[in-house]
């Protein structure tokens, strides 16, 4: 059976090679399409294909008599995306992973071996610098989205851009076993205003917010998992600080 055949008007200018239109290429060819592959080496060609079209940008793909449009629309259309959902917790869960691999990682050079009771101080302590850094790659859009919901940063604004930093020190004092006497309490102040704060927005107001825990452009909901990460600051704290004072 011949392969269907697509057209992808994309743009490849000498100063400029489109992302999305490669992508969109790629995309096609791998699900079997034989793409008749048109480019908009100018910016005149590329305003005359817009103006004719009536679209905004390019690429654009073709299929049949059909316009399914630029590379977000492509996944759409081949059942990769959802159109009708723009929150997801890929993000944070994709955190948590990489922090579990590198406390095991750091057990296994340290002690030979992948899981001992330390690895679980070092799986928060390090799950706490990965989202304080998150956070901290846009401290202002952090602070805006965090206004939303923190009961505290809607008292006193300066809070919500504190916050990165109290995390991600938390964490790494947390990671070096020193300075308890000041990771502790932090991490236990942060967390359980931070869980109180979730809990009062998602179930008792029952708002539907995104979660500002992966910072300021986070498409990860507020909700169980969000309250996750204060979860577990508040245990952290609570053992550490149990650790310095009685062993």
């Amino acid at each position: 059976m011949a392969a269907q055949t697509a057209r992808l008007y994309r743009m490849v200018m000498p100063d400029h090679l489109c992302p999305f239109g490669r992508k969109s290429k790629f995309l096609l060819e791998r699900k079997g399409y034989e793409v008749e592959d048109h480019h908009l080496t100018t910016r005149d060609a590329v305003d005359a294909f817009t103006a004719k079209h009536g679209v905004e940008t390019t690429p654009q793909t073709f299929i049949g008599e059909e316009r399914i449009g630029g590379y977000d629309d492509l996944r759409v259309h081949f059942g990769l995306d959802d159109p009708d959902r723009d929150m997801t917790y890929r993000p944070i869960v994709a955190l948590f992973a990489v922090a579990a691999l590198m406390a095991g990682a750091l057990t296994w050079l340290v002690r030979g071996e992948v899981l001992i009771p330390g690895t679980v101080e070092w799986f928060v302590a390090i799950s706490m610098v990965l989202l304080g850094l998150q956070k901290l790659k846009d401290a202002e859009g952090f602070s805006t989205m965090f206004l939303n919901y923190d009961l505290l940063a809607q008292k006193w604004v300066p809070y919500g851009y504190l916050y990165p930093y109290a995390e991600t020190g938390a964490g790494v004092l947390m990671l070096a076993g020193v300075l308890t006497w000041i990771s502790a309490p932090v991490a236990l102040f942060i967390g359980l205003v931070g869980a109180v704060s979730v809990f009062k927005a998602v179930y008792i107001d029952k708002r539907e917010l995104k979660c500002a825990c992966v910072g300021g452009d986070s498409s990860v909901p507020l909700g169980f998992v969000s309250l996750t990460e204060n979860l577990m600051m508040i245990a952290m704290g609570l053992w550490m600080g149990a650790k310095a004072i009685f062993f």
